[in-house]
């Protein structure tokens, strides 16, 4: 997304010009509904997210102080929605979103481990990898796949994540932990030998990235901030 673009056309649509808002939602409808589904899993209530989202932008819009960007001022009503969704939910056998207990037991070492390295939000720019990434964040445990979501996908910092989540700062930087070294081992037992054989030469020609190779480097070994 282009920032001077959102803010012309919040410029705009905050004159009353109903067509820059319109310009507005194409330009991050996807987005949201992509946040929405990665967080609620339910294709009703992720397009009702965005539907809400848009509506609450629409009443709120000339309240927009504009310290933080249309696009991250956006996200996190998409966010509080999303989530509140997840509160109300009725006999789902969810793991609670609030603090718990086990956040500072030991966390395990991978069996499977690539040196991977990298912005790992890359990744969802990678259509032909795209599918694997997502079964992979699926899979984790919700409290875990919830912070990978908005640390590392939506890129919000740990305050503004704990706050999301009602949960402690501390909290948030173990179960991203958790998240990233499982994505890592699955991702790594999914590739295989890729891990291992990632550069190839040919015709006296350099080594070239593959796929894979850019998978298996998008997650460094590191402390979470």
């Amino acid at each position: 997304m282009e920032p001077d673009q959102d803010r012309e056309l919040v410029t705009r649509a905050k004159a009353g010009d109903f067509e820059a808002f319109e310009s507005l939602v194409g330009r991050h409808e996807r987005r949201l509904y992509a946040l929405s589904m990665s967080i609620l899993r339910h294709r009703e209530d992720a397009e009702n997210v965005v539907q809400t989202t848009f509506l609450s932008v629409l009443e709120h819009l000339k309240e927009f102080r504009e310290e933080s960007s249309f696009a991250t001022w956006v996200s996190r009503i998409a966010t509080h929605a999303a989530l509140n969704v997840l509160r109300k939910r009725k006999g789902l056998e969810t793991v609670p979103i609030t603090e718990t207990q086990d956040e500072d037991g030991e966390i395990p070492h991978p069996e499977h481990v690539a040196d991977w390295r990298g912005d790992p939000a890359r990744v969802f720019e990678q259509q032909e990898l795209r599918r694997v990434l997502d079964e992979a964040i699926d899979a984790l445990p919700e409290k875990h796949r919830l912070v990978f979501i908005l640390r590392d996908v939506e890129g919000f910092n740990v305050e503004e994540t704990a706050s999301l989540l009602g949960i402690s700062e501390a909290n948030v930087k173990v179960r991203l932990l958790r998240a990233r070294l499982a994505l890592r081992e699955k991702l790594t037992r999914v590739f295989g030998d890729a891990a291992h054989a990632i550069t190839h030469e040919h015709d006296g020609e350099a080594a070239r990235s593959t796929p894979a190779k850019e998978v298996l480097r998008s997650y460094q070994s590191r402390e979470t901030r």
